[in-house]
Order: structure tokens, then C-alpha cells, then sequence
């Protein structure tokens, strides 16, 4: 692993996922990979599960971490190759990677997409600029289109507490006050349609169809009932229309889960996630039910990213 950015980078999925097993039950003895390191952590964004949960992996591992918030903890940062800076920004990205670089073993990036233009969001103009420029491993903590370490965290929270070998994996859309990025979903879609164990299917509104790229060998159902039957887990998310880009075209409330939506299922897991908006993606009964692992789910960001650090910096 050189750098990790999506499903692509994880290799051999099934010795990544031992090894994040492995490593979830002794999360202590892995220490002297991380001795001596000094994990980087970019935000262009704000984080909560993302900024804590990759802080936590990093002193789990022996190593120490910094944080800085781009913009407001740096100089505001110009992102144009060739760019006569006689304005508002004070430093390049170019130098500041370069420099970012010198302090840091490895650097987590979080990046954030427009939700105006298609081509520059899909194109990971800011991310792939970061790339350019780091001279050390790059780990996405979320880009403008996909979210890795979230969906490793998913992953090992399915094969932590699946009850048979095979199981049926539901990404389903759900309602929200805003418009949200694709990010979560793609790579939700980026890992489950490539699990062999998983029968996945992903429902939504028609008109909410997400960038074939990530979908291919996914059954996709626009009958969320449908889709629902005999589902074992089930991941809810909201997110904006890619074709229309970035624009709500339909705020269905009757697709918020509750538990008659789940009444059709194999008792289905519920994951998410989070943050959630209750009441509007999700009922609280369901959110608060002993189905309900999204607690457990975030724990698991924590191994997510502190096996990626450990399989870099071993």
C-alpha cells in the first residue's frame, strides 16, 4: 500500500480485514510500527468521527499526530497552478504540502466537494493537487467522491456480526434538509459491490442514480420495499442527485426508515454513518434499538484507520 484513497488501494480486502480484526482485538500491540512517527492530519472541512477516531488510531499505534484545519489554523491556501497570488491567498498548496510533508511520516487528508461543478468535484482537483505535492503516504479521510475509511469501518462491522457466511447488504437513500455529496454512498458502493459474501443492492428515487463507476455489480431497485426483503443489513444515507449535480430533486418523506420499512427484512442490522438528522433519514425507534450499531460502527473508524496507518508505516 503506497497510498489510500478507495477500494483499489486495499489490495487483498480479506487480509485487510483480518489483519483490521486482528489488530480491534489488541489494539495495543502493534506499537512499535507507529514508534518514532508522526501522523499528519489536513482539514478542509469540519470532522467529528473522522479528526478524533484517526487521533485515537495513531496513539493506539505509538505514533503522535498533529491536526491542522486548513484556512483557519494556516494561511488561506491558492490552489491554481501558475496563479499570480496578488490577492486574498498568502501560500500555495505546492509549498505548503511540500513543507506539510517535513513533519509528518504519513498525511491524512479531508477535502469536501462543491456540489457545483461536476468536473472539478469528480476530477479530486484539490485531493489529486495534495497527492502531487505530498512526499509522503496519503490516506483520503473523505474526498469530493469518496469516503474509504468509513466504508472500511462499515466493512468490519458487517463481518463482525453477520450471522451466516452470506449476507444481503441494502444501501438505501434517505430524505434530508439539505443536499448532501455523493462521497459516502460512492464508496459504500466502491467496497460492498466487490465483497464476494455480500448480495448488495442499493434503492432509491428514480433520478438518484450515483456514477456507474462505483455501482457496477450492484442490483439497483427503485422499490425500496422491494429492495428491503430479506435484507440482513441495512446502510441509510442521504445524498444529491449526480446527474442533476448536486441539486434535491425529490424529497420522498416516506422513505425515512422506520421499523414497518424493516419489517420485511432478516431482522436487518441498521448502520449509518452519522451524523444522522432523527426523524427525517431515520426514526428514532430504529436508531435507538438493539439493532442498531452505528455506535458500534464509529467505534470502528478507529480500526479502519489504525490498520491503513499500520500497513503504511510498517
Amino acid at each position: 500500500m503506497k497510498n489510500f484513497t478507495s477500494f483499489a488501494d486495499a489490495g487483498d480486502y480479506k487480509a485487510l480485514l483480518q489483519q483490521a480484526l486482528e489488530i480491534k482485538a489488541n489494539p495495543y500491540g502493534y506499537q512499535h510500527i507507529g514508534r518514532n512517527k508522526t501522523v499528519g492530519l489536513i482539514f478542509f472541512n469540519p470532522s467529528l468521527r473522522t479528526r478524533l477516531s484517526s487521533v485515537k488510531a495513531a496513539y493506539n499505534l505509538g505514533a503522535q499526530a498533529w491536526v491542522l484545519n486548513a484556512g483557519a489554523d494556516s494561511w488561506t491556501l491558492e490552489m491554481a497552478d501558475g496563479a499570480v497570488m496578488n490577492g486574498g491567498t498568502q501560500e500555495h498548496i505546492k509549498d505548503a504540502i511540500a513543507v506539510m510533508s517535513q513533519y509528518c511520516d504519513v498525511l491524512g487528508v479531508r477535502t469536501f466537494p462543491t456540489l457545483k461543478d461536476k468536473a472539478e468535484d469528480y476530477g479530486e482537483v484539490v485531493f489529486n493537487k495534495i497527492l502531487q505535492y505530498a512526499t509522503v503516504p496519503v490516506i483520503s479521510l473523505e474526498s469530493a467522491t469518496l469516503h474509504p475509511l468509513q466504508s472500511f469501518a462499515d466493512l468490519i462491522t458487517v463481518a463482525e456480526t453477520k450471522q451466516q457466511e452470506r449476507v444481503k447488504v441494502v444501501l438505501t437513500w434517505a430524505p434530508h434538509v439539505r443536499a448532501l455529496p455523493q462521497c459516502v454512498p460512492n464508496s459504500f458502493c466502491d467496497w460492498f459491490s466487490e465483497i464476494d459474501w455480500v448480495d448488495f443492492v442499493i434503492t432509491h428515487p428514480e433520478g438518484y442514480e450515483l456514477d456507474p463507476r462505483f455501482t457496477k455489480g450492484a442490483r439497483i431497485e427503485h422499490d425500496q420495499k422491494k429492495a428491503l426483503e430479506g435484507a440482513d443489513f441495512v446502510q441509510a444515507k442521504n445524498w444529491s442527485s449526480y446527474q442533476d449535480y448536486g441539486q434535491v430533486i425529490s424529497n420522498d418523506p416516506s422513505w425515512m426508515l422506520t421499523p414497518e420499512h424493516l419489517a420485511g427484512t432478516h431482522d436487518a442490522k441498521f448502520l449509518h454513518c452519522l451524523p444522522v438528522r432523527r426523524n427525517v433519514e431515520v426514526s428514532d425507534a430504529i436508531l435507538d434499538s438493539p439493532n442498531s450499531l452505528v455506535i458500534q460502527e464509529a467505534g470502528n473508524r478507529v480500526f479502519s484507520m489504525q490498520t491503513v496507518l499500520h500497513e503504511l508505516l510498517k
